[in-house]
């Protein structure tokens, strides 16, 4: 029972593999992955009190992984419906598309539970590779041809960070003499004088900086997020940093906050360089989705503001915070992926009079753009409010002028793109129509979103269970 999600998940992905030895089986493996997405989501809810561990140790089961699980496993759900036809994806691959998507997710869902490094190396790789398979799936027939060099990039650069993470983890082994986290932990919080652990705890780091995105491990966004087809952009832009936040945060534990001015003062750079960077950089940008993997490096740096305050309340509003982001960013793809007519990627001006050609889609673009605006009473700035408190608490005002800073920035471009929607004519864009799948996903994410900014406190209560489990 304890291993039941991660089962169902296995048998899952064993179904779509038979179902690729078919052909013409898309929408068959789509509507598979559908119903195990809501399937697993079921059993994480009720297994998410369980507790215990299995395979000697390396792997633990507790509030806090199962509470990941089941964020993860929604999220891959929403991103499935987002596109109702899987425009981008050649007909002839997509039962693949959908198996691979399927083992990264799986590959996440282990990260959750793994209380080794060995064990949380192998999980990283699984769900890792599957996602440098998906990003080169494109059609061609759209015109796009940048796929081939987003893969290489993604490819390249995941293994320099994950290189680097190795060699971390060997320090960590090297100190500790034990890969178990319970073991490694208190060993390594009693070394507050040893630069190598230091050094150890921010090369492991380096490896989850490169799946959130976080500068200077942020190079390959803008091409992945171009390159790729809408849906896996989707995918890559929201459910991999559900696990890169649950796994940083149980890295971060590893340090001692009393004795962390270094790994503190990291935090802080890395912040500040993301936010900066991110906005600035996407402030020019023209392609929506490139735009957003910009805007997705500054929101990285904003979730390293609840890190870096090393406390329990801490971790908690980063965790609130990722959960919004994934919601704000999930609306702005429904409606990329619906604008798209064959699956391209869509510009600023595609969105033109987009309030005439498909009013409910314009008003979940609003609700998403104004939400990772920080605009309220949306979660966007709730969020941020709660970081920006809690770093100010910790006396970091230095860092929190710098983030207000940034959020002001932001602003611009994302209320160009709202103001293209809403104040520009349609000229000669053809109407958008929006199925009942496709309103039905807008209209729970839209109120997920307003939920969150007006009512936290559930989510907020929740998440703090699951810091207390970790703590």
């Amino acid at each position: 029972m304890l291993f039941l999600p991660e089962l169902f998940l296995l048998g899952g992905s064993l179904i779509l593999f038979f179902i690729t030895l078919g052909e013409n089986k898309g929408t068959l493996a789509k509507n598979v992955t559908i119903a195990i997405g809501l399937l697993f989501s079921i059993l994480c809810v009720v297994g998410i009190n369980k507790s215990g561990s299995l395979f000697f140790g390396a792997y633990g089961i507790d509030f806090y992984s199962q509470f990941f699980k089941l964020i993860i496993g929604l999220a891959m759900t929403f991103v499935v419906f987002l596109a109702p036809e899987t425009k981008g994806i050649n007909r002839s691959t997509r039962p693949e598309y959908y198996l691979f998507m399927m083992l990264s997710v799986l590959g996440l869902v282990m990260l959750m539970s793994s209380a080794e490094l060995l064990t949380l190396f192998v999980a990283l790789e699984l769900s890792s590779y599957a996602l440098y398979l998906m990003v080169p799936m494109r059609d061609d027939t759209t015109g796009e041809r940048r796929q081939m060099e987003a893969a290489i990039k993604y490819v390249m650069f995941g293994v320099i960070s994950t290189g680097v993470m190795l060699f971390g983890m060997s320090y960590l082994f090297g100190l500790t003499g034990t890969t178990y986290l319970d073991e490694l932990v208190p060993q390594i919080r009693n070394m507050t004088d040893n630069p190598v652990a230091l050094l150890a705890v921010l090369m492991v780091l380096a490896g989850f900086f490169y799946k959130l995105a976080i500068f200077p491990f942020h190079l390959w966004v803008p091409d992945v997020y171009q390159g790729a087809a809408n849906p896996t952009t989707a995918f890559i832009a929201t459910v991999p940093k559900i696990g890169a936040v649950a796994i940083m945060i149980r890295i971060v534990t590893l340090a001692n906050p009393a004795s962390s001015e270094w790994l503190v003062l990291f935090l802080m750079i890395a912040a500040v360089a993301s936010m900066f960077y991110g906005n600035l950089a996407a402030l020019v940008q023209t392609d929506v989705k490139r735009m957003l993997g910009f805007s997705g490096i500054a929101h990285a740096g904003f979730v390293l503001l609840g890190l870096l305050t090393m406390d329990q309340m801490g971790y908690t509003r980063a965790t609130f915070y990722i959960i919004g982001y994934l919601l704000m960013n999930l609306a702005c793809f429904l409606v990329i992926c619906n604008v798209s007519v064959q699956g391209e990627n869509v510009s600023r001006d595609d969105l033109k009079g987009l309030y005439k050609r498909s009013p409910f889609l314009a008003l979940v673009l609003l609700v998403g753009m104004f939400a990772l605006a920080g605009i309220p009473p949306f979660v966007g700035f709730i969020g941020k409010f709660m970081l920006l408190a809690g770093a100010l608490q910790a006396d970091h005002l230095t860092l929190v002028i710098l983030a207000a800073l940034n959020t002001a920035i932001a602003i611009f471009y994302y209320l160009s793109v709202v103001r293209v929607a809403f104040t520009s004519d349609p000229e000669d864009r053809p109407d958008v129509q929006v199925g009942a799948s496709t309103w039905a996903v807008g209209m729970i994410l839209m109120v997920l979103i307003v939920y969150m900014g007006v009512a936290p406190n559930k989510i907020l209560g929740v998440a703090s269970q699951a810091m207390q489990v970790l703590m």
